[in-house]
C-alpha cells in the first residue's frame, strides 16, 4: 500500500509517500480501506519531531473507510461504512482501527464529510462536558471558532445546551461563519481587546468556560475573561508554552479551574469510553442533520505537502481533507 512518512523533522516538503505491506489485523481489530484522512494539527507537530507521542511511522489520527476485514469476535461487518480515530497511520491506503472504537458512518454523510469529525468533534465534546462541565447556566469562550474544534465546539454547545456561546477569531468572514452554527457573540482578536468584550459581553462576571487553543499569549486576557470558579481547558499552544510571569493569586482569587489535555495520547480504554457517549448523544444530531461536519477544502492524496502547508497558512474554516480515490 502507499503511506506518507516524514523524511526527517522539518516542513512540509518532508512528508514523503512510500509503500508498506498492507496492515494485519489483530484480536479486536478491523482492517479499513482509507476513503479519506483529515489533516490535524498533531500531524504538522510529528512531522515537526515536536509531539513525542506517534511511534507509528505513518502520519495521521483519523480516517473514513469501508471494512476490508475483521478479526474473529467482531461485530462490525465487512463492507461497513465507518469513521474515528485511528493510533497513527490515517495517511495510508489501509489502516487498522480497534472495532470497539468505529463509528458507523450517518447515511447522509459521505467519506470526505465523515473523515472531518473524530478528532474535532471528539476533541470539542471532550472539552465541553467532561472537562468543562459545561451546563446550560453557562457562558463559554471559545478560541479559534473557524478551526475544526472550534466549528465543532460551537455547533455541540448550541445544540446540546443553552450555554452563551462568545467565540473569537482573525477576520469578519470567520466570525459570520462562527455566528451562522450559533455563536452569540463573535470577537475579532485582531482589531478588539478579547478580555474588554468578554466582560462587555457577561455584565463583567466573565464566562464559566474557556477553550484555549493558544496558550501563553492569552494568558493574561484569559485570566481577566473567566469568571469565579470559571473552568480553563488548555487544548493547544498556538501562542507559546512558556508565560514569562504567573500570578498565583489571581488563579485562588477567581478559584480558577484549569485543566490541560490532549486527546491523541490518551489511553484506548478512554478513547472508547468517550467515543460510546459521543456515539450515543451526538450521532443521533448528524443523522437529524443539527450538527455537520464542516469541511473547508478536499485535497487529492497525492498533494499532501500542499494541504499542510495550506493548513500552517491558517485560512481555513473547518477541516482540511484528503480524498483517496
Amino acid at each position: 500500500m502507499k503511506a506518507v512518512v516524514v523524511n526527517k523533522p522539518g516542513g512540509a516538503e518532508q512528508l514523503q509517500f512510500q509503500e508498506f505491506p498492507n496492515p494485519t489485523v489483530g484480536s479486536g481489530e478491523l482492517l479499513i480501506q482509507v476513503k479519506a484522512f483529515a489533516v490535524n494539527r498533531t500531524d504538522i507537530m510529528t512531522r515537526e519531531g515536536k509531539s513525542g507521542y506517534m511511534p507509528n511511522p505513518i502520519l495521521g489520527i483519523e480516517v473514513a473507510g469501508e471494512v476490508v476485514e475483521a478479526a474473529d469476535g467482531t461485530d462490525i461487518e465487512v463492507g461497513t461504512r465507518v469513521m474515528g480515530l485511528v493510533n497513527g497511520g490515517a495517511y495510508a491506503e489501509y489502516v487498522v482501527m480497534p472495532a470497539d472504537r468505529v463509528i458507523q458512518i450517518p447515511e447522509n454523510l459521505s467519506f470526505e464529510e465523515a473523515t472531518a469529525i473524530p478528532e474535532v468533534f471528539l476533541t470539542a465534546y471532550q472539552t465541553l462536558f467532561w472537562l468543562g462541565n459545561l451546563t446550560d447556566q453557562d457562558a463559554v469562550l471559545i478560541h479559534a471558532g473557524g478551526s475544526g474544534v472550534g466549528t465543532a465546539a460551537i455547533q455541540l454547545t448550541k445544540q446540546m445546551t443553552n450555554a452563551k456561546i462568545i467565540t473569537t477569531a482573525g477576520s469578519q468572514e470567520k466570525l459570520d461563519f462562527c455566528r451562522s452554527l450559533g455563536a452569540d457573540v463573535g470577537i475579532n482578536y485582531k482589531e478588539q481587546n478579547f478580555a474588554e468584550e468578554v466582560l462587555k459581553s457577561t455584565n463583567q462576571e466573565g464566562v464559566n468556560v474557556i477553550l484555549d487553543f493558544i496558550g501563553a499569549s492569552y494568558w493574561e486576557k484569559n485570566l481577566k475573561s473567566i469568571a469565579i470558579d470559571g473552568r480553563w481547558v488548555l487544548i493547544g499552544v498556538l501562542g507559546g508554552t512558556e508565560v514569562e510571569r504567573v500570578d498565583l493569586m489571581s488563579i485562588l482569587a477567581k478559584r480558577i479551574h484549569l485543566k490541560g489535555t490532549l486527546l491523541t495520547p490518551r489511553s484506548d480504554a478512554y478513547k472508547k469510553a468517550l467515543t460510546d457517549e459521543f456515539i450515543r448523544k451526538a450521532i443521533p444530531l448528524f443523522n437529524q442533520k443539527k450538527l455537520k461536519p464542516i469541511v473547508d477544502h478536499t485535497f487529492a492524496f497525492k498533494d499532501i505537502q500542499e494541504a499542510h502547508r495550506y493548513m500552517e497558512a491558517n485560512k481555513n474554516i473547518g477541516k482540511i481533507v484528503i480524498s483517496i480515490n
